[in-house]
């Protein structure tokens, strides 16, 4: 890389901690770290010109878990697995919300529903008679009851009658969450280098060596820097570095156009949560449909695919807004980390490298304590 003495000297030199991804997982682990290291020179490698995973392009949801997704939890995990799970949901967003205040996030508490489809009756009847059995379940973290059956007035269509409400549910606004997070971290003097590719980690037990590949204007630019520790924070592009079960898992979303009159307010799940759809502000935000095909979204590849965005377009006809016109205003996807397992990786990956990644969809609620937990693993 044709790099000039300054620099080099200034920001790829002299690196006591390297971050590799600037989400919300990589952000929270450099400003931990920063805590513990007031002096110490941290840098944040992105491979994009805003972070290139789910970060800034989720849905935005301040969730927990629906119902229907804790009992299938359930079936694979003990009773205080699941307990543990939903409490370090609930712990990750208070601490996501103490670190940038409410106001920044513009955190709406409208409460979360979960929809079943007219095919569905049998696991809405599930759900419906397991509530209480759930909210017994979870009084230890919420000192409340959480879920109760709600009357469809969104006008929703081809679903079952009722709803199933989640009254601690919230929404937030993942562009102003990233910006703050940003912003925090430059105050500390936590440099984040974006469009900065680390295409490859070595450990020779004393320093780690980074590839680097930097997309300048008009060329490729390629370079090594050694470093003292590293931490991948890259959730579903982990599988370029780690021999893990981490596998990607590719999110398609549409927003609409401002639609006069919506009633929607609120966070809803769909198909056991395979679809979900917000509000953001008088516009629908509506994603998901791997389901539709697993083996193709199992890809880093912002890409769209007309199965996908054709679904989408039809259950808004159909279930959403069945009578309301709308207009499709964005598309995009997002890349997120899943595994058999629901409990993220967090491990020493060698004596100078750590890693926190497969978040599995829940990086808004866990991100910032695992970020914080992947900086104590140095420690």
């Amino acid at each position: 890389m044709n790099l000039s003495f300054w620099e080099h000297k200034t920001w790829l030199s002299n690196i006591d901690f390297a971050v590799i991804g600037s989400g919300i997982v990589g952000l929270n682990c450099a400003l931990s770290l920063r805590k513990k290291h007031p002096k110490s020179k941290i840098v944040v490698f992105e491979r994009g010109m805003l972070p290139s995973g789910a970060s800034t392009k989720n849905a935005g949801f301040a969730c927990f878990g629906s119902i229907s997704e804790i009992l299938d939890d359930l079936k694979n995990h003990s009773e205080e697995e699941v307990i543990q799970l939903v409490k370090n949901r609930v712990e990750g967003l208070k601490l996501l919300r103490n670190t940038l205040g409410d106001q920044q996030l513009d955190y709406k508490e409208y409460g979360g529903y979960e929809l079943f489809t007219k095919e569905d009756a049998a696991l809405f009847e599930t759900c419906k008679s397991k509530i209480s059995f759930i909210n017994e379940l979870l009084k230890p973290i919420f000192k409340a009851e959480v879920f109760s059956e709600k009357e469809n007035h969104f006008g929703f269509k081809n679903i079952q009658q009722k709803l199933i409400y989640s009254r601690f549910e919230g929404q937030i606004d993942t562009g102003k969450m990233m910006l703050g997070l940003i912003q925090k971290t430059s105050k500390e003097n936590i440099l984040i280098m974006n469009s900065s590719e680390i295409t490859n980690i070595s450990d020779d037990g004393n320093s780690v060596l980074l590839q680097l590949n930097s997309s300048e204007t008009l060329r490729q630019a390629q370079c090594d820097i050694s470093v003292k520790k590293v931490f991948i924070a890259t959730n579903g592009f982990a599988k370029q570095f780690l021999d893990e079960d981490v596998k990607p898992a590719r999110a398609q979303v549409l927003v609409t156009k401002p639609i006069e009159n919506l009633q929607i307010r609120g966070t809803f799940h769909l198909d056991k949560g395979y679809y979900y759809f917000r509000n953001i502000e008088n516009r629908i935000l509506f994603g998901g449909g791997r389901n539709l095909n697993f083996k193709t979204e199992e890809t880093t590849e912002m890409e769209l695919t007309q199965l996908v965005q054709n679904k989408l377009e039809e259950l808004l006809k159909t279930v959403i807004l069945p009578n309301q016109s709308f207009e499709i205003d964005q598309r995009w996807s997002g890349i997120m980390g899943m595994g058999n397992q629901k409990k993220p990786i967090l491990k020493t990956v060698s004596k100078n490298i750590f890693c926190g990644v497969r978040l599995g969809g829940m990086g808004v609620a866990i991100g910032s304590s695992i970020g914080k937990q992947l900086a104590a693993l140095y420690d």
